[in-house]
């Protein structure tokens, strides 16, 4: 069981970013390609022998940046944020490949240091978990503690009632896009830490599951509602299945049906939650 919880920390850090914008009323679809630019920024920047405290802040600045483009595009431009997030993504897959030529960047011995970030255990539980449950306590406070997070939802629940409510819309929106993007680009430093690499598509992947772990937690004790504590159990529950699909040996193809189809099924519960929710 840690094993899974291990296997499924980075992803759930995504993927607690991407329940505040979820929370909101938005999509965000280029966490994943941030989390995978992150990691070669981090990388490249500690084999130039930058310091590696400066070279995660910066890795980490990149999340900001992406996530205020984010939240530019989505509120001053009025650009759906499906397609602006879509644009957002295939920009950041650019700088990625003009950084890394589509090539890793081994780091592996060259900085110890970093390297002992992710990997390792303390009191006998890895240290991406501790990390998973810190940034998700975190979120949490922001969302559920927070003027802030009560403003969020309040968006996500009805823009115009927010709206005359005087409840900042474009700033809270942003600011969501701008946690999602911190949230990823955290990831695709711890990512490079285990790895001890960074790897062009490495957090790629990180999209799907971040979208499939946000809404099988939508179910969770709350009918259709996004929070950080049911995007966790949503996220061990996917690792949980690709683990076991793993373990029997079934082929690749059968784990993106499996993937695709929770999609689905979490979309359309939550969907149904959100209708029992309102009548």
């Amino acid at each position: 069981m840690v094993q899974i919880i291990n296997q499924a920390a980075l992803g759930c850090i995504v993927a607690g970013g991407l329940t505040i914008v979820l929370a909101g009323g938005h999509f965000d679809l280029s966490i994943g390609y941030m989390a995978s630019l992150s990691g070669v920024i981090v990388a490249n920047l500690m084999a130039a022998d930058v310091p590696v405290p400066v070279a995660m802040g910066v890795a980490i600045a990149s999340g900001v940046i992406a996530g205020a483009v984010n939240g530019f595009l989505v509120t001053k431009l009025e650009i759906h944020a499906l397609v602006a997030t879509l644009g957002t993504g295939s920009l950041l897959v650019g700088v990625n490949y003009l950084l890394s030529s589509g090539v890793a960047t081994s780091i592996a011995g060259i900085r110890p240091e970093f390297m002992s970030i992710a990997i390792g255990n303390w009191l006998g539980v890895p240290r991406p978990v501790y990390y998973m449950v810190i940034m998700s306590l975190i979120l949490w406070a922001i969302l559920s503690k927070t003027d802030f997070g009560r403003n969020v939802r309040a968006v996500g629940g009805n823009v115009e009632a927010a709206m005359l409510s005087g409840v900042p819309i474009k700033r809270v929106v942003t600011l969501t896009f701008v946690i999602s993007g911190v949230c990823a680009a955290v990831t695709g430093v711890l990512l490079a830490s285990t790895v001890g690499s960074g790897q062009p598509n490495g957090g790629d992947g990180y999209t799907l599951t971040s979208f499939a772990a946000a809404f099988v937690g939508s179910t969770v004790l709350r009918e259709g509602q996004f929070h950080v504590f049911g995007t966790i159990v949503g996220g061990v529950t996917v690792a949980a299945g690709f683990n076991g699909l793993a373990l029997i040996g079934v082929p690749p193809f059968v784990q993106y049906l499996f993937q695709g189809l929770l999609l689905i099924a979490a979309v359309a519960l939550s969907s149904a939650g959100r209708r029992w929710s309102r009548g």
